[in-house]
């Protein structure tokens, strides 16, 4: 396996359970605790050993609600001491003073947490959870007392389109190292409310023009997640305004650089588009291995065989790094190799992860020629 498809990031669900019932979960079925199929202690640590045995991605603690795990801060301590960058993806709403300082003692390099409006009432509707903007605004500002970097993580739809400056303020206000925009992607639960609350393909472009923009203020690290066109957008962009790329697409080299506010900025892992399978992948609360988490195409399980070979020789991850086998407009785009499509967002749409990226306004230029 070369460097170009290492894993960059590896999301391990560390439980189904959580607190809340966001309307768009890409899960269906969240229980309200812990279940008998997450992994157990002993295979954490078995999943993180086999990690480092063949890689050293940024690992990613998420769910579900990790904090609902007992054993969650032990484990994290074991991944760091093994040599991982570790994260934790965390509604916040459980996270007080002491318990934030558990997650520095852990070795947790960077918190992010879900705000998904810039008004209580737009993001408690969301998630389904009337006060959980208080609480997680409360679990933010115990994290930056101690010391932790934090990311903010906005899924962008119909309901906070409008709010997205407000948003990007409220981060910088809350002391933020970085703001991360997710596009709706229609599974699990997002497919109920995708009719309702998915933007229109022009409404996403001048989402990532307006997040492009932003970017160049160089106020926090910015970040546009399941939103591969955002990649196209910023070449153009940069080429057309005579202008490098923006820092944030310099893949991390393991230097001491830091972000803007002084935390370590090893945190991020930008080079291009869709990553899933092929810089990605998400290892499920009971093992299963995916490309991504919004990606259900089922690559194997860490309970039936080591990582590694997954992640070498799944034919899924196998299809996902040839560019060449995309198809539609996404097949001969110039962009192809720099965005390559929301590789869920066509499953989810279509039915086939290889389909087009449905969401995309651009017109290739072979495409253009052909229908001339």
């Amino acid at each position: 396996m070369t460097d170009q498809f290492a894993p960059r990031l590896i999301f391990w669900e560390t439980t189904a359970g959580c607190n809340l019932r966001c309307i768009h979960c890409r899960r269906l079925d969240v229980a309200d605790e812990l279940v008998p199929e997450d992994l157990t202690t002993a295979e954490s640590k078995a999943l993180i050993d086999q990690i480092v045995g063949f890689a050293s991605p940024i690992f990613v603690l998420s769910g579900g609600e990790p904090l609902l795990r007992p054993d969650i801060f032990a484990v994290a301590r074991y991944a760091t001491d093994r040599g991982l960058r570790t994260a934790l993806a965390t509604n916040a709403t459980l996270i007080d003073r002491p318990m934030a300082q558990r997650v520095v003692d852990a070795g947790i390099r960077r918190v992010s947490v879900s705000l998904d409006g810039a008004r209580a009432k737009t993001h408690d509707t969301f998630r389904a959870l009337p006060g959980s903007f208080v609480q997680a605004l409360s679990g933010i500002n115990d994290l930056r007392a101690v010391g932790m970097s934090v990311q903010i993580n906005t899924t962008v739809a119909r309901h906070n389109i409008e709010e997205l400056p407000d948003i990007l303020e409220l981060a910088l206000s809350l002391g933020a190292d970085a703001l991360h925009i997710f596009l709706l992607v229609p599974v699990g639960c997002g497919v109920e409310i995708a009719d309702k609350q998915t933007l229109r393909p022009q409404q996403y472009e001048d989402v990532l023009n307006w997040l492009y923009e932003r970017d160049q203020e160089g106020r926090l690290e910015i970040k546009a997640t399941c939103a591969p066109h955002y990649f196209r957008i910023v070449r153009q962009r940069a080429a057309a305004e005579r202008r490098e790329l923006p820092p944030s697409h310099a893949r991390w080299q393991g230097t001491a650089a830091t972000t803007s506010r002084g935390h370590p900025s090893g945190l991020h892992a930008m080079t291009k588009g869709c990553l899933a399978g092929s810089g990605v992948c998400f290892v499920s609360h009971k093992g299963e291995v995916f490309p991504c988490g919004y990606l259900p195409a089922r690559a194997g399980s860490v309970r039936e065989r080591p990582l590694r070979e997954i992640w070498e020789e799944s034919p899924v991850f196998k299809e996902l790094r040839d560019p060449e086998l995309l198809r539609g407009k996404c097949g001969i785009c110039e962009f192809k190799r720099v965005c390559a499509g929301c590789r869920a967002r066509a499953l989810g749409t279509s039915g086939h992860y290889l389909d087009e990226e449905p969401f995309c306004v651009y017109e290739p230029q072979a495409w253009r020629q052909a229908v001339r």
